[in-house]
């Protein structure tokens, strides 16, 4: 990753980690790395806890996802590494929170859900 390209990636993360602190989320960690992968954010929103993947768009709109099958994957296997290191019995879900390309952030909640076609 170029040095802009991941300055932009550090700055999105930190919208999207306002964005969720704002909801009255709590930032367990950020780019959290396991043998499975890396997760952007990971954040504690009551007794639930959320695995946020992060992603610019460079274009206003387009039909395809901005996270695809194969990464959700891969953060869904480290989420599960992370969970069970932990010890943690609450609920999971997985959001994408996007940065359009006019500054505003979408927040996908339930983006993904693991083992559902």
């Amino acid at each position: 990753m170029t040095a802009p390209h991941h300055h932009a990636g550090l700055a999105a993360e930190e919208i999207a980690a306002r964005a969720y602190e704002a909801r009255g989320g709590r930032i367990l960690a950020r780019r959290h790395r396991t043998q499975a992968g890396e997760i952007d954010l990971i954040v504690m929103l009551g007794d639930l806890t959320v695995f946020v993947e992060v992603k610019q768009r460079r274009r206003p709109t387009g039909a395809d996802s901005p996270v695809g099958a194969r990464q959700w994957a891969r953060i869904a296997a480290a989420a599960e590494i992370w969970l069970a290191e932990r010890g943690a019995t609450g609920g999971a879900r997985f959001d994408a929170a996007i940065l359009l390309p006019d500054g505003r952030l979408e927040i996908v909640e339930d983006a993904h859900r693991p083992g559902l076609a």
